[in-house]
């Protein structure tokens, strides 16, 4: 276990000292803004979440991810970025960005509960598209399904659309997106 701690403690060095090494032969001049999350639901880490693994290993797909998430824990640098908005943990509130990324990340619980017309899903999504009443969110995209899921392929990219569109076009429930 200890290897393993010294392991990821090393990579992580070596992935900090080599961004460090990289931003100290660009230009002055060159101004960068933050990256923030496109509405597209592309975001800057990976399946394992924000924090110092996200900085190192960046958003790659895979067992990468393993590696960032036990750099996270080891650090406990996700519940220090989290608490005070750095290592790539944005603040994000209620609105489109925040629901395209719950939508991707809990996309088979969230068609389980569309297809029934409620659940904790959709109350959490109710809360992130700001909408009013989570029981005429339910109905609303359980009418949608079909339209929401055509096949197990679609994309998340498209299901995202279609759920924000299903939110979006529906006045009655009085969403903010």
């Amino acid at each position: 276990m200890r290897k393993a701690i010294a392991v990821v403690a090393v990579l992580g060095v070596l992935g900090i000292s080599s961004q460090a090494f990289a931003d100290e032969g660009a230009s002055a001049t060159v101004t960068t803004a933050p990256a923030k999350v496109s509405v597209k639901g592309a975001r800057k880490y990976g399946a394992a979440g924000c924090g110092l693994g996200s900085i190192v290993f960046g958003n790659s797909a895979g067992i990468v991810q393993i590696f960032a998430a036990t750099t996270n824990a080891t650090f406990y640098s996700q519940l220090y970025g989290i608490t005070s908005g750095t290592s790539n943990c944005d603040e994000t509130g209620p609105g489109q960005d925040s629901a395209r990324i719950f939508i991707d990340a809990n996309r088979e619980a969230l068609a389980k509960d569309i297809s029934r017309g409620k659940g904790e899903t959709i109350a959490s999504l109710t809360k992130l598209a700001g909408c009013s009443d989570t029981n005429a969110v339910g109905m609303s995209l359980q009418k949608s399904f079909r339209v929401i899921f055509p096949n197990a392929a679609v994309s998340n990219e498209n299901v995202s659309d279609q759920i924000i569109s299903t939110l979006a076009s529906d006045k009655s429930l009085s969403c903010s997106l």
